[in-house]
């Protein structure tokens, strides 16, 4: 059995070789049993450690590249202005709650490292287009008042797969289903949707990829 491509001038992209992260089960509700999904636990450095240690098995940074061309996350997150039940995509990603001001940096930025404050998704996949800015901290977002400003999207665990990804040369890219408005509410918003967002992700993100057809 072989692969062939049949869109002329468009990336496709062999399913087994697309990896979607999240960080709970919860969010997926069973439905992404078909796919090759990787649960990592809330926060930073679950992220971190659970996709190292994935990539890590593969030995190299080519052979990483090799086996998951593309890495999507999928989850859910707070917003200031998105209206809560929306899917979006997240392409910029910061870490938040990184506060060295101190420094005479800004916040957000990590102290004697050469990265950029802000990573950019590389990836050619993207079928929403909006491009939002994702904050990434180990705290959930009930109060906006000390969050940076031009964030739009509050979560616990995109920028650490973004830089995971960026080192091991990967292309990531994240879509987020919006379950509170990072106000006193959002608790128990978040524990009400953190499972409705799948079917969008589904029908508005995996139904659109090109996949390779199998002949």
């Amino acid at each position: 059995m072989v692969k062939k491509s049949i869109v002329i001038g468009v990336k496709m992209y062999g399913k087994d070789n697309i990896l979607i992260v999240c960080g709970l089960e919860q969010e997926t509700q069973g439905q992404l049993d078909d796919w090759n999904v990787l649960y990592t636990g809330v926060g930073k450095i679950n992220a971190t450690y659970k996709l190292t240690e994935l990539f890590g098995t593969y030995h190299s940074r080519p052979a990483v590249r090799r086996n998951h061309p593309l890495v999507i996350n999928y989850g859910t997150a707070g917003s200031r202005e998105l209206p809560v039940g929306e899917l979006v995509d997240c392409t910029r990603f910061i870490q938040r709650d990184m506060d060295c001001t101190g420094f005479g940096i800004l916040k957000g930025q990590t102290p004697f490292e050469d990265t950029e404050i802000i990573l950019d998704s590389n990836s050619e996949f993207n079928p929403i287009g909006k491009h939002y800015v994702c904050g990434t901290g180990d705290n959930f977002v009930d109060n906006i008042e000390d969050e940076i400003e031009y964030v739009d999207v509050f979560d616990m665990e995109a920028y650490a797969l973004a830089k995971v990804c960026s080192y091991y040369y990967v292309s990531f890219i994240s879509f987020k289903y919006i379950t509170d408005n990072a106000n006193e509410y959002s608790v128990g918003d978040w524990n009400d949707n953190l499972g409705k967002g799948v079917i969008q992700f589904k029908e508005k993100v995996l139904d659109l990829l090109p996949i390779e057809e199998e002949f």
